[in-house]
């Protein structure tokens, strides 16, 4: 896989794994159903989406070449984009109207 396959494959990923808390209603994607799942577990969801996807680019990273080592600030703004990402799932999870 070349080196832009990966960036898009993560990316792609990147975007499904952020909104899947907001549109599943199984506790961590595969447990028993929960008719209305709080935010914490979807908090929880969120979080280890981000480290499933964190490791994804870093498995792709090392494949391609050296991995790099990286500082607190590029994980600081990794998690920033991902919760940028799963936007338009909260969005449809909480703000829309007539959801009640």
């Amino acid at each position: 896989m070349d080196q832009s396959a990966a960036v898009w494959l993560v990316l792609v990923a990147a975007v499904i794994a952020a909104n899947l808390p907001y549109f599943n209603e199984r506790l961590l994607l595969v447990g028993p159903r929960q008719a209305p799942k709080s935010a914490w577990w979807r908090l929880l969801e969120l979080l280890l989406m981000a480290v499933l996807t964190f490791g994804l680019g870093s498995l792709l990273e090392a494949r391609i070449g050296q991995r790099h080592a990286q500082g607190w600030e590029f994980y600081a703004a990794a998690t920033c984009l991902f919760i940028t990402l799963g936007f338009p799932g909260f969005v449809w999870r909480y703000l829309r109207r007539g959801h009640l």
